[in-house]
């Protein structure tokens, strides 16, 4: 049995790395694991017994602080830190260098996004705090190769990729659940997650807007409170923009919006009611997607815009892939997954086949697996006295 320290944002947080890490954590505990938690914040949140420190997230010295902290327990074998730029303090979160060069354990770092043209700062931070790392892990083979290219240059033994998880949503049958939320005879096509820019909600509302003429029935459900660090620098006003422009199409009756965090049933039970699950992603440097993988994770028929996760994701006809970001692409396939019942079957059996192998307990086995490995790997670095590579 291992003893973890997990660096992340957490629940009752609203943001999908806080998610990400309670799921782990779960999973690693049902294994036997130890996790606790040390939360980065900057707001008070009323957090669960596992959060046994509490870092600000712009106030420095708690930093140092916790790995002091952590240095003198007896009961942490390994520091998983959970990396996403924005969750750390200062310029791109480069507060979590302060906590790693002082910290005498071995590291698990977490990438959920890797730059493929970061700015000059941004690598700096992240290959320094790569550097202190025992062990890399990367969700896609795309993101680690990006991480054993010229950008990064990390070493090979360093990185492993992990798919992100997926819950182990309760089935249920999707007529059944329509006409318990007063959708029976609609056609369900879904995107959920906190909202924001980066969702691309603008380029699915106008994909929909382009095939609801010959599909009247169908509704776009659009899940998801806006992302909390968005409302604070600007209010709502992205949800403003993409509510006008329903407005401006006439799409009020094929369109619906709930506008909060839904809860794991909730999501499962809007999942599998769902036809078609649409990423409309614009970034096509988008590394990974927790959304697309519960999507898959549930067998649905997905379409996607082409960012990078979704190319490798839906490949071998678990997905759609749109030949570019468009409305126009995204429609195209919309079409062809509405109007042929026998092409969403099949698109829905391959994802489910897949999806199994995403579970939360499969991928805690393999966190398991390479922690074990850093934790010996860093044992005989500090008996040699040697020092790592990035």
């Amino acid at each position: 049995m291992n003893r973890y320290l997990m660096v992340s944002t957490y629940v009752p947080e609203k943001c999908g790395i806080a998610t990400f890490s309670k799921d782990l954590r779960d999973s690693l505990c049902s294994r036997g694991e130890d996790v606790n938690i040390a939360s980065v914040s900057g707001s008070k949140f009323l957090y669960p017994y596992e959060v046994v420190y509490r870092l600000s997230k712009e106030r420095r010295s708690d930093y140092t602080g916790c790995a002091g902290w952590i240095n003198k327990s007896r009961d942490i074998d390994i520091v998983i830190i959970q990396h996403e730029f924005g969750i750390y303090g200062g310029e791109d979160g480069e507060y979590i260098l302060d906590f790693a060069a002082r910290l005498q354990k071995p590291i698990l770092l977490v990438a959920h996004t890797v730059l493929p043209r970061p700015s000059a700062h941004c690598r700096e931070v992240f290959n320094r705090l790569a550097g202190y790392a025992t062990a890399v892990v990367c969700m896609t083979k795309r993101a680690r190769d990006i991480l054993l290219g010229p950008v990064y240059n990390l070493s090979p033994q360093k990185v492993h990729v992990i798919p992100h998880g997926v819950p182990q949503f309760q089935a249920k049958d999707r007529e059944v659940l329509k006409q318990q939320l007063g959708y029976q005879g609609r056609r369900i096509i879904t995107t959920f997650g906190l909202i924001g820019p980066g969702k691309g909600l603008e380029i699915g509302i106008r994909a929909i807007s382009q095939v609801v003429d010959k599909y009247p029935d169908c509704v776009y459900i659009i899940a998801g409170s806006t992302h909390p660090n968005l409302l604070k620098q600007e209010g709502d006003r992205y949800r403003e923009e993409v509510t006008r422009l329903v407005s401006e199409l006439g799409m009020e009756k094929n369109v619906v919006f709930i506008n909060r965090f839904l809860d794991m049933e909730e999501l499962g039970d809007c999942l599998y009611m769902t036809d078609v699950y649409l990423s409309p992603y614009p970034n096509l440097d988008q590394a990974v997607s927790g959304t697309l993988s519960f999507a898959v994770g549930c067998g649905r028929a997905t379409v996607s815009t082409p960012y990078e996760h979704a190319r490798e994701l839906l490949d071998q006809g678990r997905g759609l892939v749109a030949r570019d970001a468009s409305p126009e692409a995204l429609a195209e396939l919309l079409d062809a997954v509405l109007g042929d019942p026998k092409l969403q079957a099949a698109l829905e059996e391959k994802a489910w086949e897949y999806g199994k192998t995403l579970t939360w307990d499969s991928v805690a086995g393999y966190y398991s697996q390479v922690a074990n490995e850093a934790i010996m790997h860093y044992g005989l670095k500090r008996v040699r006295g040697g020092k790592g590579q990035a």
